[in-house]
C-alpha cells in the first residue's frame, strides 16, 4: 500500500479512486469489511482503492480535556494492518487546529473532488466530518449527485448482536476483557516496546520476567495475562503480569512478563505482547511462598488457555 502524508500531495495517478474516509483506530472488523468493500468495488471498476485517515485522531485536538487519550493502534501499527486489505493507497491527513477549521463543503470540493475526483466514497453509518461534524452521509450525499460521485452508507457491523466499535474495544481493553477485545479486531490487542531492567525478582522465584516499556498508553488493569510475544521473529508463549507487585509493596507500575520454555537474554531488544486472555487479577500474598505456588498455577492456566486459544 502506498502512503502520502497530507493531501496536497496526492498523486494525479489516484484520480477517479474509490474511496473510504475515517480514523479506523484499531482497524477492527467493521473497518476491514468497509476496507474489503473498497478493494472489490476499485477491482472491478478498474480504479485505485484509497483511505482517507488523519493524524493525530480528531479528537486528541477538538477535546485536549481528554488526558489521556487511548488509542488502540499507533500510526504506524494502522497503517500496516490496513495494507494487509489489499488497499492500493492511503492519504494521512495531518489534523491540527487549522484543518479542524475546514468546512465539510470545502473538504469535499478541496480533496474527493478537485484532488482525487473520487468515483465512490463509502462512510460508514455514523461518520461525521467537517468543522463542527456539520458534514454526516445526507450531505455527503447530496454532494455527490451535485458533483457526480456516488455513496455508499455502511450499516453497523455487527458480531453476535453487538456493534463493533474502536469505543466499545478501548473499554473492553480498560476492563480487563482482552478477549473480547480480540474477537472485535479479528486478532489479539498488541502492545510493543523495549525490554528493560527491573528488580531481578523473578529469577529468584523460578520464573524469571522481562520488564516492558510500552509504547502505548492503552492497558489492560493489573492482573495477569496469557500472552504470546514476538521476539526477533519468534512467537513465544507468555504470562504477564501488569501492577505493582503489593506482596513486595512496591508503588510504581511495571509490565513484566515470564516467557514459557524459553531461555535467553532479550534486555535491550523491541518486543510485541500480544493478549489472548485474562488469567486473574492482582493479589497480595500474605507470603512469598504463597505467591510462587499461586505464580506456578497461573503459569499452568496460560498453558491451558493458550492452547486452546
Amino acid at each position: 500500500m502506498e502512503v502520502v502524508k497530507g493531501w496536497e500531495n496526492i498523486p494525479p495517478a489516484w484520480r477517479g479512486a474509490c474511496l473510504t474516509i475515517g480514523n479506523f483506530d484499531g482497524v477492527h472488523l467493521g473497518h476491514q469489511y468497509i476496507f474489503d468493500k473498497v478493494r472489490r468495488e476499485a477491482k472491478d471498476k478498474g480504479v485505485p482503492s484509497v483511505i482517507l485517515t488523519f493524524d493525530p485522531h480528531p479528537k486528541m485536538i477538538i477535546h485536549p480535556e481528554i488526558r489521556p487519550f487511548y488509542l488502540i493502534t499507533t500510526l504506524e501499527e494502522k497503517l500496516e494492518l490496513m495494507g494487509r486489505h489489499g488497499i492500493s493507497a492511503c492519504v494521512v491527513i495531518k489534523f491540527d487546529e487549522a484543518f479542524a477549521r475546514t468546512t465539510a463543503g470545502e473538504f469535499v470540493r478541496g480533496i474527493l473532488v478537485e484532488k482525487l475526483q473520487a468515483q465512490k466514497v463509502f462512510i460508514g453509518h455514523d461518520y461525521t466530518f467537517g468543522r463542527g461534524k456539520e458534514g454526516n452521509d445526507a450531505f455527503l450525499m447530496e454532494q455527490g449527485r451535485r458533483f457526480g460521485f456516488e455513496v455508499e452508507v455502511m450499516a453497523a457491523f455487527t458480531l453476535n448482536g453487538v456493534v463493533v466499535s474502536s469505543t466499545l474495544i478501548r473499554k473492553a481493553i480498560l476492563v480487563g476483557e482482552v478477549r473480547n477485545a480480540r474477537q472485535y479486531l479479528g486478532r489479539p490487542y498488541s502492545i510493543k516496546g523495549k525490554v528493560i531492567e527491573g528488580h531481578h525478582r523473578g529469577k529468584n522465584l523460578g520464573f524469571p520476567t522481562a520488564n516492558l516499556a510500552p509504547e502505548k498508553a492503552l492497558l489492560p488493569p493489573d492482573g495477569v495475562y496469557a500472552v504470546k510475544v514476538k521476539v526477533d521473529g519468534l512467537s513465544l508463549n507468555g504470562a504477564m503480569n501488569i501492577g505493582t507487585n503489593p506482596t513486595f509493596g512496591d508503588e510504581k507500575r511495571s509490565i513484566e512478563v515470564f516467557l514459557l520454555d524459553f531461555e535467553g537474554d532479550i534486555y535491550g531488544r523491541e518486543v510485541e505482547v500480544f493478549f489472548f486472555d485474562r488469567v486473574r487479577e492482582e493479589r497480595k500474598f500474605p507470603s512469598i511462598d504463597e505467591l510462587v505456588k499461586q505464580i506456578a498455577l497461573d503459569v499452568a492456566k496460560t498453558r491451558e488457555m493458550l492452547s486452546i486459544s
